[in-house]
Parts: C-alpha cells; structure tokens; sequence
C-alpha cells in the first residue's frame, strides 16, 4: 500500500533507538523526509547514516534534550517545517510510590508530557496554515492500566491522552488530525535490556522470563508476547499518512489486547 508520504517532513522525537527508531525508519522507506532526534549527537549520526543506507532516503537530524523549552525553541529554528510531529520521546522507571520525589513527578512530566506539548504548540501554527498536519502521542496501555510499580510513568501516559483528545478538538473541521497511539509490552531497547536483566537474575532464558510474565503480569494480552517496535510503527505510519483522514481524537491500541475491552 503507498501511504502518500512522499515530500512529507516528519519528526520523530525519541527515534535513536525502540519504537522511534522504527517509526523513522517506516517513514524514511514510505517516502517521508525523516529528522532524527535523540539526547547524543553520536547516536543521532549514526542513525542518519544508518536510515540514508537502508531506505536510500535523506535522513536530518537534531541532538538535544527535547524535555527543555530551549532545546524545543532551537529545534524549530533549525527545522520550521514539519507536517508529522510524532512525540515518542518518553522515559519509564519502576519504583515504589513512598520512593518517588517530588523531582521525579516533574521529570518525569517534563520529559513524557511537555515536551511534546512544546513541540505540537511550535508546529500547530505551520499546519493550520496549510490546513494539514498529523500529531501523534505515542502514550501506553499504562495509561489505562496504570502500572503500581510506576505510578509516575502511568500517569505521564494518561495526561498525554487528555492532551492529544484536546487538541484534536481545538483543531477540529480542519485537515489537522491528532491521535494517541497505546503501545502494549514491546520489546524496546529500553524494556529488551530492562527484561533481559531481570531474566539473568532470575536465573531464565529471556523466553522463560516472557511467558512467565504474561502468565502473571499481564495475562490479558491476547497476543501472550512482547510485540515488535516494527508492530507499533506499523500503525503509526498509517496514521500518519492521508489515507488516516477520518481518524482524529482517538485512542489507538496496538497493545496486543492487554486492555480488556471491546471498546
């Protein structure tokens, strides 16, 4: 299928690596002119050259921390055109509730919430313009099933649903559309590392460590598996393609039926 994305500028905050690695990559092999992002300007080249080698496709990109309203303002300057904003850029951290700070709460907002609050508020003005544009949270079925080894990091994923359903209201009637995509368990570089410690200590194969996990962890998943970056990026470049026209203000799941609702 031709998702239509040829001469499209998407940015993909968060893309070095998991998820945002292969939304970027989707992107690139669908025509879209792709910038990278991501804290470190090593990992930000390397994966432009990467991209560029496997897509043939012109790759930009952009190091910083997008959690600053600094960084943000020097990222739109560098880059004033953007039709794809897709905020992923997000961090996670199992820790008891009585353990997390009041500077934990706030990091972790800043960086899961605002920064992709700062960049939709930068780049709105451009697609209203052009009466065409795509923002794409990429929040987690944490954000329904809030997780209580990480309270923090659910409540991140449910304020950026009540941001993306907002905003798709406040730009409705236009060809703005604006989402939230719900990613289940998927095996991220974060979460594969994350795992594969936790196996180690427990003395189990990584394969041992997943069926144990959703025999008791998540036992709603459908799918009984982490799912594959390349499965979330899947339907984020639908959704981000013209051919998603009729899709705005909506909660995505692509979650492996973790969330037991027919709904």
């Amino acid at each position: 299928m031709n998702l239509q994305l040829e001469g499209k500028r998407a940015l993909v905050s968060g893309s070095t690596a998991g998820i945002g690695f292969a939304i970027a990559e989707v992107l690139a092999r669908e025509g879209a002119r792709v910038i990278v992002s991501g804290r470190f300007q090593e990992s930000v080249d390397e994966v432009r050259s990467r991209l560029r080698r496997e897509t043939t496709q012109e790759v930009d990109g952009f190091a910083g921390d997008l959690s600053t309203a600094e960084t943000v303002d020097a990222l739109a300057q560098t880059f004033p055109d953007v039709d794809i904003l897709v905020n992923n850029l997000g961090i996670f951290e199992p820790k008891p509730f009585e353990n997390i700070p009041d500077e934990d709460w706030r990091r972790f907002f800043d960086v899961n919430v605002l920064s992709g609050v700062r960049l939709a508020r930068v780049y709105l003005p451009r697609m209203r313009r052009l009466n065409w544009g795509r923002i794409i949270f990429i929040s987690s079925e944490s954000a329904i099933h809030i997780p209580s080894e990480m309270i923090h990091y659910g409540m991140t994923k449910t304020a950026q649903l009540a941001v993306s359903r907002g905003l798709a209201e406040a730009v409705a009637g236009t060809g703005i559309t604006v989402n939230s995509v719900l990613p289940g368990p998927t095996r991220s570089r974060g979460v594969g590392d994350f795992v594969e410690a936790l196996a180690k200590d427990a003395g189990k194969s990584f394969d041992e460590f997943e069926t144990e996990f959703f025999e008791k962890v998540r036992p709603t998943s459908l799918i009984q598996r982490f799912a594959t970056p390349e499965e979330v990026a899947s339907l984020v470049a639908y959704v981000a393609s013209p051919l998603a026209s009729a899709t705005t203000g909506a909660a995505l799941r692509v979650d492996g039926g973790v969330v037991k609702s027919a709904f």
